[in-house]
């Protein structure tokens, strides 16, 4: 089990790398259907290159939880499941879900909400009203992500 404090540390890090993300205004329709959201959010599909240098860069820390088939990362996270195999485990519409709002399928949850604007608590003033990852970002690692298969 994942010490509070430590949660608290893990989401004030995520809260200070994503200054730049879509305001309350930006933010882009749509629709949960079932455990997923089965259109873009952009209304494209995203580019698996840039996805996998946002997954990689530990701005956005992902490896700083999750673990995966990136043989030049020499130090990833163990908190969370490993990412190997992703696209086999969950469909697109499954998987921009879980950036979008992980707290639906867990609320407790150290996984930030990385396009949720909504019932967020204890947000640094400098952030309230953005989202952690815009549109386009979310977009780019559903669609590396997609690629991992076993």
């Amino acid at each position: 089990m994942v010490r509070p404090t430590f949660q608290i540390a893990l989401l004030a890090a995520c809260a200070l790398v994503f200054p730049f993300g879509a305001s309350a205004q930006g933010l882009a329709p749509y629709k949960v259907v079932g455990d997923g959201i089965p259109a873009p959010l952009t209304g494209a599909l995203g580019d698996a290159t840039r996805g996998r240098a946002l997954v990689l860069d530990r701005a956005s820390t992902c490896i700083l939880c999750h673990s995966g088939p990136f043989p030049e990362v020499r130090f990833q996270g163990d908190l969370a499941p490993s990412l190997a195999g992703a696209g086999s485990r969950w469909s697109e519409s499954q998987l921009r879900l879980r950036l979008v709002d992980a707290a639906r399928f867990n609320p407790e949850t150290i996984m930030p909400s990385y396009y949720r604007l909504d019932g967020l608590s204890r947000v640094g003033k400098n952030w309230q009203d953005k989202t952690i990852l815009t549109a386009v970002q979310i977009e780019d690692i559903v669609a590396y992500l997609a690629t991992l298969r076993d």
